[in-house]
């Protein structure tokens, strides 16, 4: 009985083992399943069911239906006045990957850096890097001009590069990154936050297409920018304080390469498992100056989107002036020059919006927002298409014919009468200190005149009482002779 009893508790043993054996090796292949990077097959799956995702710019009547694209985020936007062309999720924080650079090389540009300065690379800016990260390949105590680390920056996306102008702009990389976070807080870009000056994946580290397009605006109108960012090449020759490096970017946008733009003006990509594809770029053709920017896109349709989304916008828009179609604050018809306030304001309609080739300009409404500060302009004129914001252009009083501190508008009403209040602080405040001395010089007057009737009154009072005096004494002397003539 009792051997019987052994050998069952020996079965069960070997079983529990079994079992528990089972479980970990299910549990490591379903680990480890999990842990298994996507193919590239199931990321293009994905960009592709992106292309199903709302644009929304395509939902605004009588705007010009813009591409269907694999990327998550996108944005055109004109880079003279912000105005946005093409929206698609264009406030959805990603991550940004390589494309930060760009706010890397800006914020020393901001910060007055020269670009003929020395900087020394630290080890510790070369251990900052990802293993696998891209870079430039240099070495510790190399020493290179500021302008040579920024070519390696834009054009091979040296992440130790970044570092290393970090430490010298800053004197740490934390540092520099703060400086990063303040310029973004100055552009007024609540959607972006930086930890790296490289781009490195972090869950701290976001942007977003409207946001990096801002941040672009401000890149791309620096030349210096624009050349390093649309070189394809670069041979850095060795010399005393640095090895040769050879530079090469990976943008196919560029000269001679499978999705060549006649029209860029610079441009940089970004790449992380977690980011994917990112790209930010700008164009010109015939005065117009478009940025675009592409976040969580499969290669090589990001360079394929931009081009797509360049030749979307170059296409179908074209500037106007607000003065083309401004009716409401007509200068030369209406209350703003009119006889009774006279040319009290001024609309700043030399202002260019980009308007849809085949825009109804009957179609554009506007309505009005006041600034804290008054200068140059009290406040803004918004316009719509459609309802779809395309610009504004600023109000301002002429300070020629009329000094005016404040102007209220109100019961504005585009299209309508327009309600004018004007309260002259300068103006009453002087007739109010003229009305203060008027009185005062009026009471002083007063007083005068008091005093010089009360000077002639006494006057005539003294002349009555020598009068008087002189009478009575010729009354004596009359009475005087009288007696004497007697007693003789």
């Amino acid at each position: 009985m009792r051997l019987t009893r052994t050998r069952n508790t020996i079965k069960y043993r070997i079983l529990t083992v079994f079992l528990c054996l089972s479980l970990l090796f299910y549990g490591s292949s379903i680990s480890a399943l999990a842990d298994e990077p996507k193919t590239d097959e199931e990321y293009q799956a994905e960009a592709e069911e992106r292309k199903e995702l709302t644009v929304e710019t395509n939902e605004v009547p009588g705007w010009p239906s813009g591409p269907a694209i694999g990327a998550e985020a996108a944005i055109l936007m004109d880079a003279d006045t912000g105005q946005i062309l093409y929206a698609k999720n264009i406030d959805e924080r990603l991550m940004p990957a390589s494309t930060t650079k760009i706010m890397t090389c800006l914020t020393a540009i901001k910060r007055g850096a020269n670009m003929s300065d020395v900087i020394t690379v630290s080890q510790a800016a070369i251990d900052a890097n990802d293993p696998e990260g891209s870079n430039m390949g240099l070495y510790a105590g190399e020493q290179l001009t500021l302008e040579e680390i920024m070519t390696g920056i834009l054009v091979c996306s040296a992440n130790e590069g970044c570092n290393a102008l970090a430490e010298h702009m800053a004197g740490s990389m934390d540092g520099y990154v703060d400086y990063m976070n303040e310029e973004a807080a100055k552009m007024g870009l609540t959607n972006t936050h930086f930890v790296t000056t490289n781009g490195l994946p972090d869950p701290d580290h976001y942007t977003t297409a409207r946001d990096l397009a801002t941040i672009a605006r401000e890149f791309f109108s620096y030349d210096v920018l624009c050349r390093l960012s649309s070189t394809p090449y670069v041979e850095l020759e060795e010399t005393d304080t640095h090895k040769a490096h050879s530079l090469y970017s990976k943008n196919k946008l560029y000269k001679n390469r499978d999705y060549e733009y006649p029209y860029l003006l610079g441009s940089k990509t970004g790449y992380t498992d977690d980011a994917r594809q990112t790209l930010v770029s700008a164009a010109e053709k015939d005065g117009t100056r478009l940025i675009c920017v592409i976040l969580m896109e499969e290669a090589p349709y990001q360079f394929e989107d931009t081009v797509n989304l360049f030749d979307y916008g170059f296409a179908n828009f074209s500037y106007s002036r607000i003065s083309d179609f401004e009716n409401t604050f007509d200068t030369g018809s209406n209350y703003l020059s009119d006889s009774t306030y006279g040319s009290l304001i001024s609309l700043n309609t030399d202002v260019k919006v980009l308007l849809p080739n085949s825009a109804d300009l009957s179609n554009i409404t506007s309505d009005i927002t006041y600034r804290e500060s008054s200068a140059p302009y009290f406040a803004d004129v918004n316009y719509y298409y459609n309802g779809y914001y395309i610009g504004k252009a600023g109000l301002s009083y002429n300070p020629i014919t009329t000094s005016i501190d404040e102007i209220k508008l109100s019961g504005i009403n585009t299209n309508k009468d327009v309600k004018i209040t004007i309260i002259n602080v300068k103006k009453v405040f002087l007739i109010v200190l003229l009305a203060f001395a008027g009185v005062l010089i009026i009471i002083r007057l007063i007083i005068l005149i008091k005093k010089l009737i009360l000077k002639q009154k006494e006057k005539a009072k003294r002349n009555q009482k020598f009068n008087q005096s002189v009478n009575s004494n010729k009354k004596k002397r009359k009475i005087a002779k009288r007696y004497k003539k007697n007693r003789h």
